[in-house]
């Protein structure tokens, strides 16, 4: 497939594009700072403002599908709201460019950790991540409202971190996935790897879904 990676050179979209590329995928990385990407003659870099939707419809215009891995910066506050401006920006970007296939790269704080509770409710929720993680939760409801687009929202585990490549995950819907010893975890690779089988055999379409060992 011929993919069109939104913020391919940060911590979790360059490893996307790295698990693509290596299944015989072709990428299109849009990025604020394209110099700063994964050197690759199969990567196709292009620097756009993913708010300027007219900007990112022509980058994506001609791809198979989309993945948005956008990511703000957690010390600015400022850049919160974001989540759900870029949600907009690439939902919009993504019908003037006839593309239908998006898959968005979401956070772990909309998780029911039990009915009616969401993670980022909890009181053992970290303070700092708190508005960040809130405003990131406000992008979910952005794309459940969307209906023409063959969406999914793919929330990582409670901590994703850097690790192997294991192949070997369970996934999940709206709920943590937790191993035998109480935790939710996922490496950065692993999360690209399902992202990916997602990408090339559908299971939740206009659906959320996580992962966890």
């Amino acid at each position: 497939m011929k993919l069109a990676v939104v913020g391919a050179s940060g911590k979790i979209g360059s490893r996307i594009a790295e698990e693509a590329l290596n299944r015989g995928h072709s990428i299109t990385g849009i990025a604020r700072n394209p110099d700063s990407g994964i050197k690759n003659e199969k990567i196709s870099w292009v620097k756009a403002d993913v708010l300027n939707t007219e900007q990112l419809a022509s980058a994506i215009k001609g791809h198979d599908a989309v993945i948005s891995a956008f990511g703000i910066d957690w010390l600015k506050p400022e850049t919160f709201p974001l989540f759900s401006d870029v949600a907009k920006s690439v939902i919009s970007a993504a019908k003037k460019s006839g593309v239908k296939r998006l898959i968005n790269v979401g956070g772990a704080g909309s998780l029911e950790i039990a009915p009616g509770l969401q993670l980022v409710d909890t009181a053992e929720f970290p303070e700092q991540w708190k508005d960040g993680a809130n405003e990131q939760r406000k992008s979910l409801d952005v794309f459940r409202k969307e209906n023409e687009l063959d969406w999914t929202f793919f929330s990582p585990a409670i901590m994703i971190e850097p690790g192997p490549r294991t192949g070997k995950f369970r996934l999940g819907k709206d709920n943590p996935v937790f191993d035998e010893n109480g935790k939710s975890d996922i490496s950065y690779d692993d999360y690209a790897v399902a992202l990916i089988d997602e990408l090339e055999k559908p299971q939740f379409i206009r659906q959320r879904f996580t992962i966890g060992y």
